[in-house]
């Protein structure tokens, strides 16, 4: 079926019809609810943004990560020997490397979002990037404002579901590029930084590429290769199955109301990772506020009982796929590197 001929509304509304004839919703909802088509588009008010704002955000996280970029060309160009390099317009220039990079994976995680609510009609704002003055990364991220109830499973895991995959499809490849841009040099004796924690993804590109680093050596990295780094660390987090994370709408879709008890059990898995690495610990309070301030469960659809279909339970899966290959128990550790 061709996009043209599919009207998820006319086809929501007749699951829904189905669903009330069968029995399959709540009395209460069968017996005081209608579904009626909302009108589509701008016509109804949707899809409407304060553009001048989706833009100045997008600009200021563009500087901000650029200049985060400059600073981690440099950290590359020394080859950990922390050799002054001078601040130049062709050291900005090549800031664009993080810079460009980080901004199409998160960009295409939150677009893989907005054109799921544009494709099922359901009002969401542009991406509202986030620029931030940390030396690391320059920006917490990009999110989007979804302004009405999303009706049905389907939908929500479509939509949920969308979002890491489209930002997974733009890191992969930046990941590999970024390693092969990388170098493997020796480690100075009294070297000491940040030590990034190595996805499973993360170490099988590593290891294709660059073979077994022996002990004293280490890779390097290129600001490309960071921003894929980073872009995956952001797909687990938000894969996390916790409340209204896209995580917490893909698992919801599949458990229905049963996904509160993972939503219980991983909060309980986020404050035992504190104790393993303290890059935890905000985390997991962000996710406490959020659970705090929504409840613990995730906001029902009107098909709650109906199972989601064998297509997406293999996307379901593959979900479950990139949350392992994208997590890493220990993120950011400042410590004393050791060599390999």
């Amino acid at each position: 079926m061709t996009d043209s001929q599919f009207d998820p509304e006319r086809h929501l509304t007749a699951d829904l019809e189905q669903l009330f004839a069968r029995g399959a919703l709540e009395p209460a909802l069968s017996e005081r609810m209608v579904y009626l088509p909302p009108p589509k588009g701008k016509a109804a008010g949707k899809f409407r943004d304060r553009t001048w704002l989706v833009v100045l955000l997008f600009l200021a996280t563009m500087f901000l990560t650029t200049a985060v970029g400059a600073s981690q060309y440099a950290a590359f160009a020394s080859n950990f020997l922390n050799v002054p390099i001078a601040v130049n317009w062709a050291l900005v220039v090549r800031g664009l490397w993080y810079s460009v990079t980080i901004l199409a994976i998160l960009g295409a995680h939150e677009f893989g979002h907005y054109f799921a609510c544009r494709y099922y009609d359901v009002d969401a704002s542009l991406p509202y990037f986030l620029p931030a003055p940390l030396p690391l990364t320059g920006t917490l991220g990009a999110f989007i404002r979804i302004r009405e109830p999303i009706p049905s499973k389907r939908m929500l895991f479509d939509i949920g579901i969308a979002g890491p995959i489209a930002g997974f499809i733009v890191a992969v490849p930046a990941l590999f590029l970024g390693i092969s841009m990388s170098r493997v040099i020796p480690l100075p004796p009294d070297f000491q930084g940040l030590q990034l924690g190595e996805p499973l993804l993360f170490k099988a590109a590593e290891w294709l590429i660059w073979g077994s680093i022996p002990h004293g050596w280490s890779l390097n990295l290129h600001p490309v290769g960071f921003a894929a780094w980073f872009g995956m660390l952001a797909t687990a987090l938000n894969l996390f199955p916790i409340g209204q994370l896209d995580g917490g709408h893909v698992t919801y879709a599949v458990l229905g109301r049963r996904s509160t008890y993972i939503t219980i059990a991983m909060m309980a898995v986020t404050v035992g990772l504190t104790f393993l690495s303290l890059s935890w610990a905000a985390w997991t309070v962000l996710l406490a506020i959020m659970l705090f301030s929504f409840g613990l469960r995730h906001p029902r659809t009107l098909d709650e009982h109906v199972p989601l279909d064998r297509k997406r339970l293999w996307l379901a899966l593959f979900a479950l796929i990139m949350f392992v290959l994208c997590f890493t128990p220990t993120p950011i550790e400042p410590m004393q590197l050791l060599g390999r």
